[in-house]
């Protein structure tokens, strides 16, 4: 992992990094608050020799106590020094616990001993230094007086400072205290961002899809917060990021026409959620745009969305065709004053992967191919069924798209698996709505069979039918012209009646609201 990649992390997760220093400047400020405030105090003693005859004396006098500084610092601490200090002061603790808070060292090179305590009281602290430093003079004079003769000791051991009243406690120190919680926090802060980042497999950018496959990400989709009210780039800015995306997709797909490549384009997905449906219409409202003839197939036979968006009828499309029980050219539909034209799902059958597999599907794309420049085919995600494997498998390859945020490494690792088990290609991936807020929930199952007369997409406005019409009624034609026209027409003997229904020009009417339907936007 480079610098760039850790310092894209730091802006990524500054909220919680800056969260998680806030949280150890609150600890700090905590325990300096609940610690007991500790204060301390020193005394100094000087170790020497009483004047000797001579200088030999003198110097054996000095040798001697340099030896034995050391000793008489470790004294301190005993509890023959420490007693009469008890009982001079009348504490409330044993020789062992005022040793726990009496300290003595010798300064290096020195026949210097500091004697320090510490304690709550400030004055306590004082006045526990000097009488440490008394109690040892006088317990050491005695120890070299009785090794010796009845002469008095060699050894004289003076207070050279005092300890004097405390006024500032030594303990909690509130500056460091706060320094080691911001530091802590922002240290820990990193951190885990560093971790959570690194077993975060969700896929965020073209990056992440490179460390899975070297298929070419040819289209990276802008996320925009008004996508859910307004699915259709037609339906918000022209210039909109969004907008520009799509038609840069466009671009990449035409410059895969012109090397030869594949004129129909299956689009799936790994999970449902990730925005394929819209993808493919918006793909072809852009291709359409571009002075191309477009179809759209939704051959998505579990949970058809293409119709929703697009505000057409679905009951006849693409399952009755292949069934023989309506023409090719009766189930396709114009749409808007666009070259673009839909086939919609049809009727939901109870066998979907194997219809979509059959020999009629075979025929029917290839004559859809001999009669559009480009056919965008929308498909089941590829995991939890096999539907789109069979389409990508027939048609030759697939673009699949991805919810950035949404898909996860391995689960795009299983779709392309799933294509390559069948010897699909891989034609590019689509990264969709980048900086996407993050989602869970990467469950398929309400994604399965419904009942026959749920597969049609009905107006909730409906407009009446002609006198005498019959009540069975399919999809026919656009009227172009922004009016309302009333259209009539038998459905072949066998389908569910259906309620009657009219196709007007979408901008006298415009599509229906499909907002509650983008949440399960195949």
């Amino acid at each position: 992992m480079g610098l760039s990649e850790y310092i894209g992390i730091l802006r990524k997760r500054w909220l919680s990094i800056t969260a998680t220093a806030a949280v150890g400047v609150c600890a700090a400020l905590l325990v300096t608050m609940l610690t007991t405030s500790v204060y301390q105090a020193t005394s100094q003693v000087y170790v020497s020799v009483r004047g000797g005859a001579s200088v030999n004396e003198l110097a054996q006098g000095s040798a001697y106590t340099g030896r034995q500084v050391e000793s008489y610092a470790a004294l301190a601490t005993s509890p023959r020094v420490l007693e009469p200090v008890i009982e001079e002061l009348g504490l409330d603790s044993t020789p062992y616990e005022l040793a726990s808070s009496v300290s003595a060292e010798q300064p290096a090179k020195t026949v210097l001993i500091d004697i320090t305590v510490r304690d709550e009281s400030p004055d306590l602290v004082a006045r526990i230094a000097n009488g440490v430093a008394e109690s040892l003079a006088t317990v050491v004079q005695e120890l070299e007086q009785a090794t010796g003769s009845e002469e008095d000791s060699p050894v004289q051991i003076s207070t050279v400072r005092e300890a004097a009243i405390p006024t500032d406690p030594v303990a909690p120190r509130a500056g460091l205290n706060l320094a080691l919680g911001i530091a802590l926090g922002l240290l820990l802060g990193v951190g885990l961002a560093v971790l959570r980042d690194l077993l975060d497999t969700r896929i965020r950018s073209a990056a992440h899809v490179a460390a899975v496959t070297d298929a070419s990400v040819i289209g990276a989709i802008a996320y925009e917060e008004d996508a859910a009210d307004h699915p259709l780039i037609i339906q918000g800015s022209p210039h909109s990021p969004r907008a520009e995306a799509f038609r840069s997709l466009r671009t990449n797909l035409q410059f895969l026409e012109a090397g030869g490549g594949p004129r129909t384009f299956v689009i799936s997905s790994a999970l449902p959620g990730e925005g394929k449906s819209t993808t493919s219409v918006n793909l072809a409202i852009t291709l359409a745009d571009a002075g191309s003839r477009v179809l759209v197939v939704d051959a998505d036979l579990r949970r058809p969305s293409v119709s929703n968006y697009l505000g057409l009828e679905g009951a006849v499309g693409l399952t009755t065709v292949l069934i023989g029980r309506a023409s090719l050219d009766d189930a396709i539909q114009p749409w808007g004053h666009r070259n673009l034209h839909v086939l919609a799902s049809g009727q939901i059958p109870p066998n979907p992967s194997e219809l979509l597999g059959s020999a009629a599907m075979t025929s029917l794309m290839d004559e859809l191919g001999e009669r559009y420049d480009v056919v965008i085919v929308d498909t089941a995600p590829l995991l939890p069924v096999t539907d789109g494997a069979v389409l990508a498998k027939l048609i030759g390859g697939a673009v699949i798209v991805i919810g950035a945020g949404l898909t996860h490494r391995q689960q795009l690792a299983g779709a392309l698996d799933s294509l390559a088990k069948v010897g699909a290609k891989v034609h590019g991936i689509v990264i969709n709505r980048l900086a996407l807020e993050e989602q869970g929930g990467y469950h398929y199952g309400d994604y399965g069979y419904a009942p026959l007369h749920e597969a049609g997409n009905r107006p909730e406005d409906e407009l009446p039918v002609e006198d005498g019409a019959p009540r069975h009624v399919r999809p026919h034609r656009w009227f172009a012209g922004g009016e309302a026209r009333p259209v009539s027409a038998e459905v072949p003997a066998g389908l569910p009646e259906a309620q009657p229904f009219v196709l007007v020009d979408r901008e006298s009417v415009g599509p229906r609201d499909v907002r509650a339907d983008l949440k399960d936007d195949g």
